[in-house]
């Protein structure tokens, strides 16, 4: 069968993605960070976790929705993207300013290893850390990280994952973007699926010596046009037959295999 016999659009999968795998880490981080740093009686933690999950629950969700929609794909993508970087990471970047803790740059040394590790789920030719100190080891180590990091550390470390997602996410909604842009949607899927199975109908009936596009008969009874029908009764149910257009006023059928067969009767239409 050909890769358009289904009608739903390629979808799922999102478990693979690592723009998921990555908001999830960061789910699962800030959880940990604010039940640590930040009052559970206050707004701030709610939100903070809420925007957290939003992230990652709009790619799963979003993928989803890809099987008959790739409008509401891009939209829940881009809703993820926007619940990491205009929410979560003002957050993150508020608590470490209101506390008068630095602020990594993007480019300062601690930013960077940071990134470099956070690129692997668990980061390759690690030294041993230093007797007292705490060392992110890899994405699967975030939340552990976190849990165990001074408020300093464990907030930068969250903006660097926090930006990584937002960074996977910008790039998957410009790609569904291209992909619209180039194979079209659903409705359009739907057409080239409803096109692919007229072609193939045709050419097995050329195979069986049989042109489903020959001209229809005229009716032996009235003279009008014949249409394709199917039997749904009796010994030749299931095979097609011309019948009158005028059905059920009139009941003239014909053989397919011959057109200038004369019935004017046959299995019930």
């Amino acid at each position: 069968m050909s890769d358009f016999s289904s009608p739903l659009l390629p979808h799922g999968g999102y478990k693979h993605l690592r723009s998921y795998k990555v908001a999830q880490a960061v789910y699962d981080a800030t959880v940990v960070f604010c039940d640590r740093f930040v009052d559970k009686r206050s707004r701030t933690h709610d939100q903070m976790v809420q925007a957290a999950r939003s992230g990652v629950r709009n790619i799963s969700e979003g993928s989803g929705a890809a099987a008959t929609s790739r409008k509401s794909e891009m939209l829940l993508t881009n809703v993820a993207r926007a619940s990491l970087s205009d929410e979560l990471l003002r957050d993150f970047e508020s608590f470490l300013v209101q506390r008068k803790l630095r602020v990594w740059s993007k480019d300062a040394p601690e930013a960077l290893t940071m990134r470099e590790r956070l690129k692997h789920d668990l980061a390759p030719d690690l030294p041993p850390a230093p007797e007292g100190t705490v060392q992110l080891t890899g994405l699967l180590g975030l939340a552990d990280f976190v849990a165990r990091a001074t408020p300093e550390l464990a907030a930068n470390a969250m903006l660097c994952a926090t930006n990584q997602a937002v960074y996977l996410l910008r790039r998957q909604v410009e790609s569904q973007g291209r992909d619209f842009v180039e194979h079209g949607g659903f409705t359009e899927r739907l057409y080239t699926v409803r096109v692919q199975a007229r072609a193939e109908r045709a050419e097995m009936s050329d195979k069986s010596g049989r042109s489903d596009s020959a001209p229809a008969p005229a009716c032996p009874l009235c003279g009008k046009l014949m249409r394709q029908r199917t039997a749904s009764k009796g010994p030749h149910a299931g095979h097609p037959f011309w019948g009158c257009s005028a059905y059920p006023k009139c009941k003239g059928i014909r053989d397919m295999s011959d057109p200038s067969d004369k019935s004017t009767k046959g299995e019930k239409q």
